[in-house]
């Protein structure tokens, strides 16, 4: 299904319709403050199995991020923080970053990497904050890329659509995506590290 939502105004009834697919066990593909991104309920271990199928790395969840609507519940997945990393992320978020901090016992397994960390992104996008928001807590998430050599991701939801409609449950139709990914920033320290410039802004975190 091909779905229209506004970001501007996300139309509370078509949310509601996205959010009981993931609890169906569904995946989605939505937008975000940077590119299209796959998502899953992070409770749901063979919908985290479906999308590593349909990317083909079944052995590598660790590239997928935890999209929160906000940080009031990120003690719920994450061990303490330092007093600077978390003023960080409080100056940076929502934006278009992705934060790799320690996980907690509460992260399902499956998707925590071998060193046990966790992504944790805020997009500064109503449609996938709302998402979460009235799901009650993080979707996994992975970047749509594209086969082409030169253009990396798919900026076209309904060229996302052609190409994943069969594999996914539903597409949302957010408007045109951007094509450069978030900025990752390793925090599993007291030092900040960036792991990969992206979209943000880097300043805004030291």
């Amino acid at each position: 299904m091909l779905l229209k939502i506004y970001p501007e105004n996300p139309n509370p009834k078509e949310i509601r319709k996205v959010v009981e697919c993931l609890q169906d066990g569904g995946i989605i593909i939505y937008p975000t403050d940077t590119i299209y991104g796959f998502g899953c309920d992070i409770f749901k271990p063979k919908s985290v199995e479906r999308i590593s199928q349909i990317l083909g790395n079944a052995k590598n969840k660790s590239n997928m991020t935890f999209i929160c609507p906000d940080l009031s519940n990120l003690a719920d997945y994450t061990k303490p923080i330092s007093n600077p990393i978390f003023k960080a992320m409080k100056k940076s978020l929502p934006g278009p970053y992705t934060f790799i901090l320690p996980a907690n016992n509460n992260v399902p397994k499956i998707v925590q990497s071998n060193k046990k960390t966790v992504g944790i992104r805020v997009p500064d996008n109503n449609i996938a904050r709302e998402i979460v928001s009235v799901l009650g807590h993080p979707i996994l998430s992975t970047s749509v890329k594209d086969d082409d050599e030169i253009v990396e991701y798919t900026t076209d939801p309904e060229l996302i659509y052609e190409r994943y409609g069969d594999w996914v449950d539903i597409v949302i139709d957010g408007g045109y995506g951007g094509n450069i990914p978030s900025t990752v920033v390793d925090c599993c320290t007291d030092e900040i590290t960036i792991l990969r410039e992206g979209l943000g802004d880097i300043n805004l975190l030291f």
